[in-house]
């Protein structure tokens, strides 16, 4: 019974990652679009207006990049959905607890390896 529940709560997972994956990748293509249409800094006619349009390329670059990370996440997850390694722990081999999992998806450390790697 135990290993039908399990089964069950990882194809949750995992719909909910291709989910995941699929509206990062939507969004990074629209940021993607976006980009090529943004104009320069500095060919405005106020120093405002330039500082506005360098404040919203920064912010668009690292909004892109946390994007990108988070897809190599998911990407990362499925991977180990699909290989049998999803929720065993990278550090030390211990099973991820379904409720972290749950509640982070991409987790790859149990919660006392995460603790133990944040306190450094």
């Amino acid at each position: 019974m135990e290993v039908k529940a399990k089964s069950k709560r990882i194809a949750d997972l995992k719909a909910y990652l291709e989910v995941e994956r699929d509206r990062l990748r939507r969004e990074l293509e629209r940021v993607e679009e976006l980009g090529t249409d943004e104009e320069r800094a500095g060919l405005g006619n106020h120093m405002a207006d330039d500082a506005t349009i360098v404040f919203e390329q920064a912010r668009n670059v690292g909004m892109h990049r946390a994007q990108q990370r988070m897809l190599a996440e998911v990407e990362d997850a499925l991977a180990r959905i699909d290989d049998g390694t999803y929720g065993v722990c990278r550090r030390c081999g211990n099973a991820i607890d379904a409720a972290r999992l749950r509640a982070m998806p991409m987790a790859t450390l149990c919660l006392a390896c995460q603790e133990e790697m944040d306190a450094r």
